[in-house]
């Protein structure tokens, strides 16, 4: 088996929260890559269709407010409900070009009814199939006004190539269990998905790839003022209160040694390419290898729940 992994980084700004227009960005940007024979290509999260930054911006923990209000369901409708085929495009892309994909989405998913939305990571194989939703386990300060919580059954690696890959939402990838159910099962590729910014990647993607022994890809979103539409709702009350840069970038790579291979790249959109060697990994785990030989079970073990949780089971 050929042991490289051709790597494209998408670091893309949405078309903020208007989601048939930020799927075509992504499509355009799956395309690309095919172009540079990439063979798994990754997005930031929540890109689709892009992160909440209103809430920091429009008094977002006030109650019961229109604004609050109108913008939450201005999102839940540009979110996506996959039973309902919204991935069918991405998913076909996949197939057609033989790549591997992980997308960041709001998931709006018919099993909890609907109408609350998830920061969904979406793992699509090179065959087309969606093999793994993850939902973000534990939202973050803010984002818990407008993301539920989600639960373990997105937990799972895949094989792609010579490499089982896995990933994690943003501030997820801070939490050492989530870490070491992924780890468990064998990941040698870790997958860290951003709505962007340097200072969330520049630390932890090299932790994590010097204490998996790992290759690990962060990849991020961007986000300016000016990408704001006007046609958002409460949009003048919105841009008043903005910076001028609310994500600017930050994606890189780490390999298994911890050293950068992809330092973090700012303030620059587009397709960042890298190709990686899983020999690497075989490299690294002989002084250190987390949950093989320098792991003892008998003493510590983690369990993990991966039933998808509902409200209501139909039998």
């Amino acid at each position: 088996m050929n042991t490289t992994l051709k790597i494209a980084m998408a670091q893309i700004a949405p078309v903020w929260l208007n989601k048939s227009a930020t799927l075509q960005k992504i499509e355009q940007s799956i395309e690309d890559a095919a172009k540079e024979n990439a063979e798994l290509i990754v997005f930031g999260e929540a890109l689709l269709p892009g992160y909440p930054f209103w809430l920091a911006l429009t008094g977002g923990a006030e109650w019961n407010t229109d604004v609050n209000k109108k913008l939450h369901a201005h999102y839940v409708s540009n979110s996506i409900c996959i039973e309902k085929g919204e991935l069918y495009s991405v998913c076909k892309l996949a197939k057609e070009h033989n790549i591997a994909i992980y997308l960041g989405i709001m998931e709006r998913p018919e099993d909890r009814g609907g109408h609350s939305i998830y920061a969904s990571l979406v793992y699509i194989n090179p065959k087309g199939s969606i093999e793994s939703v993850h939902r973000k386990l534990q939202p973050t300060y803010d984002e818990r006004l407008t993301w539920a919580p989600g639960d373990g059954n997105g937990l799972k690696v895949h094989p792609l190539k010579a490499f089982t890959v896995g990933g994690l939402n943003c501030w997820e990838n801070w939490m050492p269990l989530p870490r070491t159910a992924l780890y468990g099962q064998g990941e040698n590729l870790h997958i860290a998905v951003w709505p962007g910014s340097d200072h969330n990647t520049k630390d932890i993607t090299r932790f994590i790839a010097r204490e998996s022994r790992s290759f690990v890809v962060s990849v991020s979103s961007l986000m300016v003022k000016s990408d704001f539409p006007e046609s958002t709702p409460y949009y003048d009350e919105i841009v008043k209160n903005a910076p001028d840069t609310l994500a600017n970038g930050g994606s890189c790579i780490a390999g298994p040694d911890g050293e950068w291979i992809v330092e973090p790249v700012i303030r620059k959109e587009g397709l960042i390419f890298q190709k990686i060697d899983f020999n690497r990994v075989l490299e690294e785990r002989q002084n250190f290898d987390v949950v093989g030989h320098y792991s003892r079970p008998d003493v510590t073990k983690l369990t993990v729940n991966t039933e998808r949780q509902t409200t209501v089971e139909i039998k």
